[in-house]
C-alpha cells in the first residue's frame, strides 16, 4: 500500500478550476446528484466490495482505471513506455499474475453490465503536468490497448465476453488525471481521443461542471471538515493526510470515520436544502486508516441514496441529467 499512497501524494493541493461553469439549473427542476468515483480500480477484493456496496445502496459509480494493472511487469517492459520514462516503469506497479488480470477484467465487465461508468486514469500514474498533446495521446493509446487486450494478457482469450472489444474501444469516455495534474496538452488530446468529459479539476466548493472548448469538466470540491470546519478536497487521500499526516493509524479509525461521515452529511445537506449542486466524492482502491473512509462512504450512501429527489449516479449518468435540468431552466426563463 505504501507505493500506492506515495503515488497519490501530489493530489493534495492541485490547482483550482478556472474554466467557465455551466449556468446553474433551477434547483426545483433537478435532483440532488451524488457522484462517487474510484481512482486506480485495481485491488480485486475492493472491486467486490464496491460492487456489493453499489447493489446494496442503489448507487452507480465511476471507476477510473490505471491500465498497468491489466498487464504483468514482464508485459510492461515489452509494451508500455510512458512519456519521458523508461520502458516498463509504473508509479503504481503492475498485476502480480495473469490470474489476477483475469479476475480484474471480470470485475470490470461486471461493473459495465451493472451500469457503472468505466473511465480512464491513464496507465502508470505519472505526473503529466509537462506533457504535450502527443504525450497524452500516447498514454491514452496505451490505456485503450491494454483494456482491449486484457483477456489475452490474462491468457484467457477464450473467456473474453462477447462485446468486450467494442466496450473497451468505444465506451471509456471519461478521464481523471493522476495527481489531478493538468497540462496545456491534455484538453486537445482528450477531445481528439473522443472523451466526453474530464473529472480532473478541483473547485472551491461543490460546483456545476465547467465547459472548456466544448468539453464538460468536473471538479472535486473543497468541503468543510473537522472541529474547525477547515476545507479539504472531498477525496479519501486528502482526508488521510488531514487526519493522520498520511501515516496509517488504525487505532483512531472509528474517529476518522465519524469525522468523515459528518463532513459528507454536512456537504450534502447544504446542497440538498439549497441549490442542488452535484456533490462529488473521490476514493481510491486503498483502504486508508483501517478502512475509515470506505466505511463512511458506505454509511453515507446507505442513508442518502434512498432520500426523495436524490440520485447516486456515475459521471456518465450525471451529464444528461445536468443538461436536462439546464434545458428546463432555459425554457422556464421565457
Amino acid at each position: 500500500m505504501t507505493r500506492q499512497i506515495l503515488a497519490l501524494s501530489l493530489c493534495l493541493y492541485p490547482a483550482l478550476a478556472t474554466a467557465e461553469p455551466l449556468p446553474a439549473p433551477d434547483p426545483t427542476a433537478n435532483k440532488q446528484l451524488i457522484i462517487v468515483s474510484f481512482d486506480g480500480a485495481h485491488d480485486n477484493a475492493l472491486w467486490e466490495k464496491s460492487l456489493a456496496m453499489a447493489k446494496r445502496t442503489g448507487a452507480h459509480f465511476t471507476y477510473f482505471l490505471s491500465c498497468t494493472f491489466l498487464m504483468t511487469r514482464a508485459d510492461g517492459k515489452q509494451i508500455y513506455k510512458a512519456p519521458g520514462q523508461k520502458a516498463g516503469r509504473s508509479n503504481v506497479g503492475f498485476a502480480q499474475s495473469r490470474e489476477e488480470i483475469a479476475t480484474r477484467a471480470g470485475h470490470i465487465w461486471q461493473a459495465h453490465l451493472d451500469g457503472h461508468d468505466i473511465g480512464s486514469h491513464a496507465c502508470g500514474h505519472f505526473d503529466g503536468k509537462g506533457w504535450s498533446k502527443t504525450d497524452w495521446t500516447r498514454e491514452f493509446t496505451a490505456s485503450r490497448e491494454a483494456l482491449v487486450d486484457a483477456w489475452k494478457k490474462a491468457d484467457r482469450a477464450e473467456a473474453e465476453p462477447q462485446g468486450w472489444a467494442d466496450f473497451a474501444t468505444n465506451d471509456v469516455k471519461g478521464f481523471r488525471a493522476p495527481y489531478l495534474s493538468l497540462s496545456d496538452g491534455l484538453l486537445p488530446a482528450l477531445k481528439t481521443f473522443g472523451f466526453t468529459y474530464d473529472a480532473s479539476l478541483v473547485t472551491k466548493g461543490p460546483g456545476w461542471p465547467a465547459v472548456q472548448d466544448g468539453l464538460p469538466r468536473f471538479g472535486l470540491p473543497l468541503i468543510p471538515e473537522g472541529p474547525s470546519h477547515r476545507p479539504v478536497i472531498g477525496m479519501d487521500y486528502n482526508l488521510f493526510v488531514r487526519h493522520s499526516m498520511g501515516v496509517e493509524n488504525k487505532k483512531k479509525s472509528s474517529v476518522f470515520e465519524e469525522r468523515t461521515l459528518a463532513a459528507y452529511r454536512d456537504a450534502f445537506r447544504k446542497e440538498y436544502d439549497g441549490g442542488r449542486v452535484p456533490l462529488q466524492l473521490g476514493f481510491h482502491f486503498v483502504e486508508m486508516n483501517g478502512g475509515a473512509y470506505w466505511r463512511a462512504l458506505d454509511r453515507f450512501l446507505t442513508e442518502t441514496c434512498v432520500k426523495p429527489d436524490v440520485a447516486c449516479v456515475s459521471y456518465a449518468e450525471a451529464l444528461p441529467l445536468i443538461e436536462s435540468a439546464k434545458k428546463k431552466a432555459d425554457r422556464s426563463a421565457f
